[in-house]
């Protein structure tokens, strides 16, 4: 895996490679392999992944095809103090 750091921004470059880290699964993966797991439980683990990850998809078809209602969306709170974050600064002239 590799990230390219532009302008000397080290921070920046980290923050993206954990992203990628963790949408790879590496650090749930490195949980995972602090411990022996036996191989009985590795299947029956694996088993339990792969019925969520049917029931999952199961679920985003329904939902796609409008059988099952989508769930609501979350509203990102605003700042009492100013603009909610990320938006552009508003400026005045005189």
């Amino acid at each position: 895996m590799q990230v390219l750091v532009r302008d000397n921004n080290v921070e920046q470059a980290l923050k993206v490679l954990k992203k990628r880290m963790q949408r790879e699964g590496v650090f749930r993966e490195m949980k995972q392999r602090r411990a022996y797991e036996k191989p009985s439980e590795r299947k029956a683990r694996e088993h339990d992944e792969a019925i969520r990850r049917h029931r999952k998809a199961a679920r985003k078809k329904a939902q796609w095809e409008g059988l099952i209602a989508a769930p609501k969306r979350r509203v990102k709170p605003t700042n009492a103090r100013g603009p909610a974050a990320g938006s552009a600064p508003s400026f005045t002239t005189r």
